[in-house]
């Protein structure tokens, strides 16, 4: 049976990744599997291609936007790319998996809309702008200013939470979790 398609996306803090990963460690029966996609930075450590990602070359990359074979892809830096490949996420749901991005909001919309109902599309959300500047912080990975960027962007991610499926507020991680494990077993019809 063929598998279905899972968008996550979230402002920076809001415990997406957690949330996810959580989802795909303990609960085998779903049967999710990162969607995998290209990158045209080099691998690091121990990434291997058509694992972590896909590696290409930017000449390649172009190439395949050229072609209208991206669901999505972002430029983050000049010649760097991200984006996910249609043909390796047909590959993956044919195999019945169960594929799941964890994309940002613009990404996700992109793939919602791309999929329409043979998606589920969830918004992982903050209780507050005050909460995510406290996790931010609490993190001590970036510098004030790196938090200051990263807020001004998730008051603008915000605005797109609407744009999705279903909303979850994470304002406590175990019943966030528990949440979101029943609207994807509701979505998956387990």
């Amino acid at each position: 049976m063929a598998g279905k398609y899972l968008i996550f996306s979230a402002p920076s803090g809001s415990g997406k990744s957690t949330i996810v990963q959580w989802l795909m460690e303990e609960h085998p029966e779903l049967k999710l599997a990162f969607s995998i996609s290209c990158t045209t930075r080099a691998p690091r450590g121990t990434e291997r291609d058509g694992v972590e990602y896909i590696f290409l070359s930017p000449e390649a990359f172009k190439e395949k936007v050229a072609k209208n074979e991206f669901l999505e892809y972002e430029e983050v830096y000049e010649n760097r790319f991200y984006g996910t490949l249609k043909s390796q996420v047909e590959h993956q749901v044919e195999a019945g998996q169960n594929v799941v991005f964890d994309i940002d909001v613009k990404g996700g919309c992109n793939i919602k809309s791309f999929y329409g109902a043979q998606a589920l599309s969830v918004f992982i959300q903050p209780p507050s702008i005050e909460e995510l500047r406290r996790r931010l912080v609490g993190r001590q990975t970036d510098d004030a200013e790196a938090i200051e960027r990263r807020l001004a962007k998730a008051s603008y991610e915000l605005t797109f939470a609407e744009n999705f499926d279903k909303i979850i507020t994470n304002d406590d991680l175990d019943k966030a979790k528990q949440e979101v494990y029943e609207v994807v077993k509701e979505f998956l019809e387990l």
